[in-house]
């Protein structure tokens, strides 16, 4: 393992297991960062003006840009598998606070996908939107590296897809009209009730 990461890593990690507090909120996002998106994403959709179509074509991009991201991190570590630092480093010179299988740290998932949703949202969308999404990107890349899960290298490649996977599903952009289409028609009669 290189010294960066190495470094990196017990910089962050050292300070688990100090504060409950601050262990327990980290460990809640590490961990449940995926639910929290799917209740962002719905509040979005929900609670936009009835005609803001533009915003709401925007949160599908931003879920494509996700899964985008997702699907890169796949090809990426099956090309090169990274073990967690956990199955790496000795017992006793770390503190892992959230259990996870022994698959490929590299890059990280959530990261890639947290900052695939952020990325796509940026000058796109309402500040709310934006903020909000962005807020939870780098909680979600700072709890994975905190809780014991990630190499600082695996948050930074994260990132780099997660912002690249953004840039690319832009560019799909017209051709995701009729999902967003598809969305407006079923929840129209759900947003009329709500929004009277």
């Amino acid at each position: 393992m290189n010294s960066f990461d190495l470094f990196g890593y017990h910089l962050i990690n050292r300070w688990a297991g100090h504060i409950p507090l601050v262990d327990g909120f980290l460990s809640f996002i590490a961990q449940y960062a995926l639910e929290l998106y799917v209740l962002l994403f719905l509040a979005a959709w929900l609670f936009l003006p009835k005609r803001d179509t533009n915003s709401r074509h925007t949160l599908v991009i931003m879920v494509f840009a996700g899964l985008l991201a997702l699907l890169f991190n796949i090809l990426i570590s099956h090309l090169w598998f990274r073990p967690r630092p956990f199955a790496l480093l000795p017992k006793g010179s770390f503190i892992q606070l959230v259990p996870h299988a022994l698959d490929a740290s590299f890059p990280s998932d959530h990261t890639a996908g947290s900052f695939g949703f952020a990325g796509a949202s940026w000058r796109k969308t309402g500040r709310w939107i934006s903020y909000s999404f962005t807020l939870l990107a780098v909680l979600t890349a700072c709890a994975r590296l905190y809780t014991g899960l990630h190499w600082p290298t695996d948050i930074l490649a994260g990132i780099v897809v997660g912002i690249a996977s953004a840039r690319i599903a832009w560019r799909f952009n017209k051709h995701l009209t009729g999902i967003t289409n598809l969305g407006l028609r079923l929840s129209l009669p759900f947003l009329s009730s709500i929004q009277k």
